[in-house]
């Protein structure tokens, strides 16, 4: 059993007060006096309980997680920043995996995260509805959304529309006119999901092109697998083939590239490819893509959370994060021949 509170501070010569607010760091101790205690603590085993300091400060040093996946790069990438950024400023970390549709994220909105205190609530991607963004803004604490727009929640996200549009952009621009735009499902139009977003970007520059009437779009997994099934069937039929797909993220991109390996189209030679996201494997597939930095957003979430939980504005705005257009050997002009990649 680890030692008392009063041990530490009898060993270090000072009141149990002054012991309690070097260990916690909430007032005023001088140096020198800090660092007796602390060592006056490590000799004897003392552990400071989180929950009696919450008692204390009020706070619980803990941070709810709500994410849809947990199994795919761009999500992975912010939760292990998210994770690092938060054990290195002693925060305790709760993750929930809400899968879209599922049985558990009901129960998450309407039960967990409003019995389990928490210091402050970090959403990943959840693009909750309309009534579940009521749920959070309910819950009274800090907030912040990263890589998907959330209204009344700050939200750290890069302009899906402008990243859909310099796509769709580039592809124009390489002759390209039969651009077929591959993105995730679209529950409802009206909402103002990721999803939405690039298929706007799209038609945008579709549109601006004098190209409305040949605008394309399907909907499929935002996966490799999605990708590659997508793939496959927009690019079985050669009277009706496109010249070139915008994938709304690299993992559709990069699945869209194996079906056309396995149908025998050459990429870019006979159809280019581009993807948004700037995955891990985007090199290795010589993937084009509009590329982003999950971890910065990661880091980000969580700088401007604990500023909030410490007090500090944290205005519910969107905070557009840096993208940009990285050009590999997936594209090309039309009718180029190019080595296939």
């Amino acid at each position: 059993m680890g030692s008392a509170i009063a041990d530490v501070a009898a060993r270090a010569g000072v009141s149990k007060a002054t012991a309690s607010r070097a260990l916690s760091g909430k007032g005023y101790v001088a140096e020198a006096t800090r660092k007796r205690v602390v060592q006056a603590a490590e000799e004897i085993g003392f552990v400071a309980s989180p929950n009696a300091a919450s008692l204390v400060t009020g706070k619980t040093k803990n941070i709810g997680v709500v994410i849809p996946f947990i199994n795919r790069w761009f999500f992975g990438e912010i939760l292990e920043a998210i994770e690092e950024a938060l054990l290195n400023s002693g925060f305790d970390m709760t993750l929930y995996n809400l899968h879209p549709g599922s049985a558990e994220r009901d129960r998450v909105f309407n039960f967990f995260l409003a019995r389990k205190r928490f210091d402050g609530v970090i959403a990943v991607g959840v693009e909750p509805t309309a009534e579940e963004a009521g749920r959070l803004l309910r819950l009274g604490i800090p907030m912040v959304s990263v890589g998907a727009p959330v209204p009344g929640i700050r939200s750290l996200t890069i302009d899906d529309v402008a990243a859909a549009r310099v796509a769709t952009e580039h592809l124009l621009g390489l002759g390209h006119r039969r651009v077929l735009h591959i993105g995730g499902h679209v529950a409802d139009p009206a909402e103002n999901t990721v999803h939405n977003l690039r298929l706007a970007g799209y038609r945008q520059a579709m549109f601006a092109a004098g190209l409305a009437s040949e605008a394309r779009a399907t909907q499929t997994t935002m996966s490799v697998p999605g990708g590659y099934d997508a793939g496959t069937h927009a690019l079985s039929d050669a009277t009706s083939r496109p010249s070139a797909i915008f994938a709304a993220c690299d993992e559709i991109a990069i699945g869209v590239i194996i079906a056309a390996r396995r149908i025998g189209i050459r990429v870019p030679g006979d159809l280019s490819v581009i993807g948004i996201d700037g995955h891990e494997y985007a090199e290795m597939f010589s993937l084009t893509t509009i590329e982003q930095r999950p971890r910065e957003q990661g880091l980000a979430a969580v700088t401007d959370l604990l500023s909030a939980v410490g007090g500090e504005p944290c205005a519910p705005e969107v905070v557009d994060m840096p993208a940009r257009l990285v050009v590999r050997a997936s594209t090309a002009h039309v009718g180029v021949v190019a080595d296939a990649v």
